[in-house]
């Protein structure tokens, strides 16, 4: 008897959780069993029919156990392993974890072997806290994002967004841009703004808008927006005064602006993908410098892991709602119908998903 798994499957308009093939590895390929997995900013998209990603499940933030190996694939990642997946392959497009190839919001994931061999699959040590598992990929981003932004000293971090990309950026700026440095954040709503203000570790301006005051030079911004936004929150930075500027959110094709002429935005942030290269390329246009990344090295997850390890309680409250599948597929139709951020009474910056239990 074949066996299957339970998994939350998009199905055209539909979402249920539902029962799949549990498919056996074959050469260099791994089957996995998720712990706990997150719901990002492009998976809420992509559930608003905002992105037109094929996978069926999604879900690309998480930690694993291997459950069981191909042939060929190192001892390393053996049956039992603790493991992080990248879900960006440098090189290899056909591996988008959670958007071209089923995601992680299932009981098993098969990872195939181009994802093995190009060393997208991490051991963790077993010290690890999987209940953290949601914050390890977007504070990986947030790494990338202040280790590029750090070369230029900036005395002002101006965040635009404030989903969990835009929190972690905030609460970790001055372990990674120093303990100087000011961070502003900007939201896009009122309780959005109440919600921050509440919370244990604030950013220092808490704004609605980049303009309300005077920002010290030099100025950095980091752009965690939804792609329909992201045009219209660089040139708020600019305005601002910004000198440099990371692209974290997504772009529409084709995106320009004219207070930076002759820059294709998209490209500029296709130019870094999965890490590569290294050091990010960066576009001057006037004093102004400007790049973008999809994806995160290895590296970037790592230092993620061991932040999350050494100060648990600075990120810890940033899951603000946790469930089951059945639950996930609960909020996750809700989302998927209304653009409201609150869930069950409270604004929701990451949904956690637990899954499997860790022995």
């Amino acid at each position: 008897m074949s066996r299957r798994h339970r998994a939350i499957v998009r199905a055209g308009a539909t979402l249920s959780v539902a029962l799949r093939p549990t498919a056996v590895p074959g050469p260099g390929e791994l089957s996995v069993a998720t712990s706990y997995a997150g719901l990002c900013g492009t998976d809420i998209q992509m559930l608003r029919g905002l992105r037109d990603d094929p996978a069926p499940v999604i879900g690309h933030e998480g930690v694993a156990r291997v459950v069981a190996a191909g042939a060929g694939v190192p001892e390393t990642l053996g049956p039992g392993t603790l493991v992080a997946v990248n879900p960006t392959h440098p090189t290899d497009p056909a591996f988008l974890l959670g958007h071209n190839v089923d995601g992680l919001l299932q009981e098993r994931t098969l990872l195939p072997a181009t994802a093995v061999t190009g060393g997208m699959v991490l051991p963790l040590p077993e010290t690890t806290d999987v209940t953290l598992a949601p914050l390890l990929e977007p504070l990986a981003v947030v790494r990338y994002a202040l280790g590029t932004l750090s070369a230029f000293r900036p005395a002002t971090l101006l965040v635009i967004g404030d989903g969990i990309v835009g929190h972690l950026a905030a609460r970790a700026a001055r372990r990674w841009l120093g303990p100087r440095v000011r961070v502003a954040m900007v939201h896009h709503t009122t309780p959005g703004r109440e919600f921050s203000a509440a919370g244990p570790y604030p950013a220092d301006l808490l704004l609605t808008g980049p303009s309300e005051v005077t920002l010290d030079a030099p100025v950095a911004a980091l752009l965690a927006t939804p792609r329909d936004a992201t045009v219209a929150a660089l040139e708020s930075a600019l305005t601002a005064g910004a000198e440099v500027v990371d692209i974290v959110g997504g772009l529409p094709p084709g995106a320009t602006t004219p207070l930076l002429p002759g820059v294709d935005l998209t490209a500029v942030r296709a130019a870094n993908c999965g890490g590569r290269p290294d050091p990010a390329r960066i576009a001057t246009a006037g004093r102004v410098r400007v790049f973008g990344h999809r994806g995160v090295a290895n590296r970037h997850l790592l230092d993620a892991a061991a932040e999350l390890a050494r100060d648990p309680a600075r990120y810890r409250d940033l899951m603000t709602h946790e469930t089951d599948l059945d639950g996930a597929a609960r909020v996750m139709r809700a989302l998927a119908g209304s653009r409201e951020r609150t869930v069950d009474g409270r604004r929701l910056i990451k949904l956690s998903v637990r899954i499997t239990e860790d022995d």
